[in-house]
Formats: structure tokens, sequence, C-alpha cells
């Protein structure tokens, strides 16, 4: 498939609907995620239980056609639980592969800092790497490879928080949120109406369309003037006096992606400075450390990215 922006986002929209037939009243969330999808970055969903995040990851993969796996992460899940090992064959008389739910298109790692570090550590190389390694031999995961993975924010006991070096690998972070009085009825709507739980949801697309997307977001154009908006943002997060820690240069390429992908979903070949603004948050927001004062306040690293988004000029593109 040759896709172009137009293509990219009559298909990329396509896939959007199709989720909404299970996802009620989250457009913005679902929009974000295809962003994601396309930009080649994981998601890490952080919120309340019950709030359709396994839902959403379940219903992407059925209409991008993606091989999906669900990982249930808990303190005694070992590395070779999610990557698969080599299994004695007493009847072959040799030590056979067992792929382990790592080799999938679409990964959710629910409660992934329920994990042990051990354990995170071999989901990270395959987040950074594409790879595992399995007695000492290095496989190639299949492509397209996306991590979806959720954490509850209230519950902290028996959890092992990720670091720094791991939340870098996430493209961005996102929180669902709960749903208005009126979507929520629409949810018991449709329950009530279809009689079953689960939505059968129809493929819009596969993983060779999907890879062909990705290729055509490279094509769309960053203008230098937006890349240096891009840098100074990230900038500004390490000089204010609010973080102790600020955005990493991963945190810049991962607006660079976000902002193609969305220019590519709404059919553009160029980025304009909304695009970076509607990703500077959900981009940076999880990558930055505060000072101990803040650590226990609630949004407050919100307000340094918005603070940051005011002070800082736009510039002015000229897209003829």
């Amino acid at each position: 498939m040759n896709a172009d922006a137009a293509g990219v986002a009559a298909r990329g929209h396509r896939v959007i609907e199709e989720v909404e037939r299970a996802v009620v009243g989250k457009r913005r969330l679902l929009e974000q995620i295809m962003a994601a999808a396309l930009a080649g970055g994981h998601v890490l969903l952080e919120d309340y239980p019950g709030l359709a995040k396994t839902l959403i990851a379940r219903s992407f993969a059925t209409a991008l056609g993606l091989a999906f796996k669900r990982i249930q992460f808990t303190p005694d899940l070992l590395p070779g639980d999610i990557t698969g090992g080599y299994i004695y064959n007493r009847a072959q008389n040799r030590f056979e592969l067992r792929k382990g739910p790592l080799f999938a298109n679409i990964i959710l790692a629910d409660e992934i800092n329920r994990a042990s570090p051990k354990t995170q550590s071999a989901l990270l190389e395959a987040m950074q790497e594409y790879q595992v390694t399995l007695e000492g031999e290095t496989m190639k995961l299949p492509a397209p490879f996306i991590v979806i993975a959720t954490q509850n924010p209230i519950e902290y006991e028996g959890t092992f928080p990720l670091p720094e070096a791991q939340l870098d690998r996430f493209i961005m972070k996102l929180s669902v949120g709960y749903p208005s009085l009126e979507e929520e009825q629409e949810v018991l709507r449709r329950r009530r109406e279809r009689r079953r739980d689960e939505v059968e949801l129809e493929q819009v697309t596969d993983a060779e369309e999907l890879l062909a997307m990705r290729r055509a977001v490279e094509e769309v154009h960053v203008d230098p003037d937006i890349e240096r908006y891009m840098v100074t943002l990230v900038n500004a997060t390490r000089r204010d006096r609010r973080t102790a820690v600020g955005a990493s240069p991963r945190g810049s390429l991962a607006l660079l992606k976000l902002t193609r992908a969305r220019a590519a979903l709404e059919g553009r070949s160029y980025v304009l400075p909304d695009d970076v603004k509607a990703f500077a948050k959900p981009a940076l927001i999880h990558r930055l450390i505060l000072v101990p004062d803040l650590w226990m306040k609630r949004g407050a690293g919100n307000n340094v990215i918005a603070d940051i988004l005011r002070q800082t000029s736009v510039p002015v593109v000229n897209v003829e």
C-alpha cells in the first residue's frame, strides 16, 4: 500500500470510529492512541479501575487487525513468563522454544507497576529494542509492536514504581477519565440493546497497512521553526525551578513523532504549532521529576507544562 496523508486520515478515522462502537465518549483519547500507533510508540494509561483501559487496548487490536496478548503483572511474575523459553521435549529428546506473550503486535501490560524490577527490565528491552534475549539468542518481535500499559494511581501497596528509564520509553502518558452522565447512560443503553457484554468489532486494517501508514507519516513536513518550538518547550522543563529533572531529548523526539502523526490524521502534510500544544502534556508529563516539595501536590506537573506553554512564544509558520 502506498499511503499519503489523506489516506492515513481516512483509514485512521475509520479505525477510531470502529473502536468508538465499544468505547463511548473518548474521541480525543482514541485519537491520541491512534497517533501513538502511527508514531510507533508505547502508551501508559494511568487511571482508576473500571474505566475501559483493557477494552480500549483490545478494541484497537481488533480494529487494526493485530495479534493481541494481555499480561497481568503480579509480584511473582518472572521474565520467562513474558518472554518464553526453551522447554525440554521428552518425545523428541530436544529443547523446543515456546514463545511467551510478548510475541504479539499489541501487548496490554495490566498493572505494570506490580511486577518486580527484574521482570520490568525484560519488558524494557522489548519496548526499546523490539527484541528479546533467550539463552543468549536475540529474537526480533513482530512488527508493529506496541505496548499499552496500565497502572492504578491509588493503590501503591505491593507495587514497584516504574523507574524513570522505563517511563521515558513510553511515548506518552494518558488518563481515561470518568464519562459524563450522558455518556455513562449511553453505555447502559448499548449494553441493554445488544444483550451481552462483548462488543463485536470489525477489522479495518492490518499490520502491513499500518506499517505503510507509518511510512507516510515520515513524509510529513516539519518546519525548522516548529522544531525550534519543540526543543524550546522541552528545554524549559529543565530550567523550571519546580523540576528537579526535566524532559530528556527523547521527549523532543516524542513530540516530533506525535505531531507528525496528528497532522497526517487530519489529512495535512505539514505540522502546525497547535499539534505541538496538543501533545505537550501527554508527551512530557511523565518525564518530569518535580522537586520534593511538590511530590504530594496534585496537578503540579500539569501546572508546570501549562505555564511553559503560556510563556513560550509560538512561531508563525507559512503553510502555503
